[in-house]
């Protein structure tokens, strides 16, 4: 089948998916790009689900200060130095410290059901497995702490 080219980098700009698995879905779903975008969703969630047990102990821990009032910092884990350096995985955890610091939960747990500062469609928890299914690694918001000027 003839996927278009269009199709094939609009799917992967909108689901930060790999180029051969937005082709896979592209060409599962007969080139319909609804279908083609739900299946590559769901295939990352089946990914990140099947890499929940693995052993996290790498990582970095992520500081954020935000015009000198609210400071952040944010220890985000994952299974290799070489993933933890790369740039998908740095930015998932300063996506995560500008969350902290807009939303200021009290808890990993509340921290990944609120919706993402930057596109309420998303949860915290769903930007998490979208980075997992990009990287093949399992990824866990181990900690966080907030602190803002007077409190």
């Amino acid at each position: 089948m003839n996927i278009s080219l269009d199709d094939l980098k609009k799917l992967r700009a909108e689901t930060k998916a790999g180029v051969s698995d937005c082709r896979q879905a592209l060409e599962d779903s007969a080139g319909d790009y609804t279908k083609a975008k739900k299946l590559v969703l769901e295939r990352g969630i089946e990914k990140a689900e099947k890499k929940a047990d693995k052993d996290t102990s790498q990582g970095i821990v992520e500081a954020y200060v935000h015009n000198g009032k609210v400071g952040v910092l944010v220890e985000l884990r994952c299974e290799t130095d070489f993933v933890a350096m790369n740039e998908d995985f740095k930015h998932l955890a300063h996506e995560i410290a500008l969350q902290v610091a807009a939303m200021n939960p009290k808890n990993v747990k509340e921290l990944l059901k609120t919706p993402y500062i930057r596109d309420a469609g998303l949860t915290i928890e769903a930007l998490v497995k979208q980075t997992v299914a990009k990287v093949g690694e399992n990824i866990i918001v181990a900690r966080f702490s907030r602190m803002s000027l007077g409190e």
